[in-house]
């Protein structure tokens, strides 16, 4: 029987470092955001690599919720979502056979990260309202808080916090997340090349964030809007 894990991220978030933890596990297989294309060719949004990411990817809603929920060869498959790609005609119920969890990062650190990559953001694109909107569906469903886990945290200390999700998850933890090789994986989506630069160069978890963030004054808005959203979900956050 497999053991499908959803989880639920926004972009900056550590999202692919941890998709590298997980993919270092001998019983895991990954995958790389499978909505991504379905969402750019639905929404226009002018993200880069848009036409490259399209042509490269099935694109059709119920057709890539259909193959997430289908068969793999590995006990346990990790599937890196992005919140925000969710603008069609499917969603989180549409992934039943699925452990869902929650990724987050304070919003202020996620537009700082996209700053970097000179990429405008939006709001929507950090993905927290419907994170938290999705979150309340599975609490609902669950009678109890889905695992939510915090970068910030992970980064602070990696082993104890991996083993708390691991165990929120309903799987046992595996020290070889700790660390991975180097370089571009056959599971990386194409968009790799413009995003993935640092986590390529990476062999583990980097260090903890400690430094403050400082945003200039449309960046602020992007991330107060956001605030709200993140308070609520940190939390509900795990602690080791």
């Amino acid at each position: 029987m497999t053991h499908r894990i959803a989880m639920w991220s926004g972009p900056r978030n550590l999202s692919t470092a941890m998709m590298r933890s997980f993919g270092a596990r001998a019983d895991t297989v990954v995958s790389d955001e499978p909505f991504y294309g379905a969402y750019l060719k639905a929404t226009g949004d002018d993200q880069p690599m848009k036409e490259a990411v399209i042509a490269s990817m099935d694109c059709d809603w119920h057709s890539v919720a259909r193959a997430m929920s289908g068969p793999v060869a590995r006990p346990i498959w990790y599937q890196k979502h992005m919140a925000h790609h969710m603008k069609g005609p499917v969603g989180i119920a549409d992934l039943a056979a699925h452990t869902h969890a929650f990724l987050i990062r304070d919003p202020a650190r996620v537009v700082a990260s996209y700053a970097v990559k000179r990429v405008a953001v939006r709001p929507d694109h950090l993905g927290v309202a419907r994170q938290r909107q999705y979150f309340d569906r599975e609490a609902d469903r669950l009678g109890k808080a889905p695992p939510v886990i915090d970068s910030s945290d992970i980064l602070a200390d990696p082993a104890p916090m991996l083993a708390a999700l691991c165990a929120a998850l309903g799987i046992p933890f595996d020290p070889t997340m700790l660390r991975w090789a180097p370089g571009r994986r056959d599971t990386d989506g194409i968009w790799a090349s413009h995003w993935y630069e640092s986590v390529e160069a990476s062999t583990g978890f980097g260090a903890p964030e400690t430094k403050p963030v400082v945003l200039d004054a449309e960046a602020q808005v992007v991330a107060d809007a956001c605030r709200a959203d993140y308070d609520y979900l940190a939390g509900f956050r795990i602690t080791a």
